[in-house]
């Protein structure tokens, strides 16, 4: 990863694990989801904002995720999140989740704007530059629908 990084920390508590300990594998969607959340956040956007306001939501519409070692009761996990592309309706990122430096999983995630049917439609503009200018000369820039 050598795009510009935001960091998201994320404790371990009994709800996110099984019996043994460890993080049941669906719940590191959940933490890329906080973390996407607080990027935004910390761009100057809140989700209930942009769907109050503009009347759109930007929703996960493909996701691929590689474990490779798993997360424990009470760690702090720290999830990565780079912008990789930005086009017009949708935004390319990677997300690792680490712990103590080591890579746990790793996913790629396109995200789509829709509007309040789900239909697709393009980016706020103040959002799409907001996110632009996140990920600086690393991320793509295209128009698609």
């Amino acid at each position: 990863m050598d795009a510009p990084c935001h960091e998201t920390a994320i404790r371990v508590y009994y709800e996110d694990t099984d019996t043994g300990g460890i993080v049941y594998y669906a719940n590191y969607l959940k933490y890329a989801e906080r973390a996407r959340s607080e990027l935004l956040r910390d761009l100057g956007f809140e989700n209930s904002a942009i769907l109050a306001q503009k009347g759109v939501a930007i929703a996960v519409r493909r996701v691929t995720a590689d474990y490779m070692k798993p997360a424990r009761l009470d760690d702090l996990l720290t999830v990565a999140t780079r912008v990789r592309a930005v086009h017009g309706a949708t935004v390319e990122m990677e997300q690792v989740v680490r712990c103590d430096g080591a890579d746990l999983v790793r996913m790629a995630v396109t995200l789509a704007c829709i509007n309040t049917v789900g239909r697709p439609v393009r980016l706020p503009p103040e959002v799409r530059g907001a996110l632009i200018e996140f990920a600086g000369d690393a991320a793509g820039t295209g128009t698609d629908g």
